[in-house]
């Protein structure tokens, strides 16, 4: 895979369509195992995402997270629901607001969290090695950019 190209200025530029193939073949390998593991820990998909938003955060709103998940505040609910029937994240009330019910993870839900970035930046590192410098450095320039770019949003 070559992500990159030499522009007019004969400086290295990224090249979309190259990096969009990229993340598509790391997505696919990344979603195949993703699939397998969650299986075991009887986790679909969003709700793994969920509590991948989660262990970046010390706690979520029941607003934020159907936010963030794009759903309605029913339906985050039942995600909660089921999340917390398997022990990965628990409910607290705020302390200015007992109303008000704050989601975090758990000691099990950020294992799982952390078992599964493992597992994609093992097959990550196994892609990358195949690359020479300048192509690692296009994807990771990339990666920042976009990490950059949420950063900002």
């Amino acid at each position: 895979m070559k992500p990159s190209t030499l522009n007019s200025s004969g400086t290295s530029k990224v090249d979309p369509n190259r990096l969009a193939d990229f993340v598509m073949m790391t997505q696919r390998s990344c979603i195949l195992n993703l699939s397998s593991e969650l299986s075991r820990g009887n986790l679909s998909f969003p709700q793994f995402f969920l509590l991948t938003y989660l262990s970046s955060e010390d706690y979520l709103t029941m607003s934020a997270i159907a936010k963030k998940m794009g759903h309605s505040t029913a339906a985050a609910t039942g995600l909660v629901d089921r999340l917390e029937k398997l022990g990965f994240v628990e409910r607290v009330h705020a302390a200015e607001d007992r109303r008000k019910i704050m989601v975090r993870i758990t000691g099990n839900g950020t294992q799982i969290v952390a078992t599964m970035r493992g597992h994609i930046a093992s097959e990550l590192a196994d892609l990358m090695e195949d690359m020479d410098e300048s192509e690692a450095s296009s994807v990771a320039a990339a990666g920042q950019a976009i990490e950059g770019k949420k950063l900002n949003s």
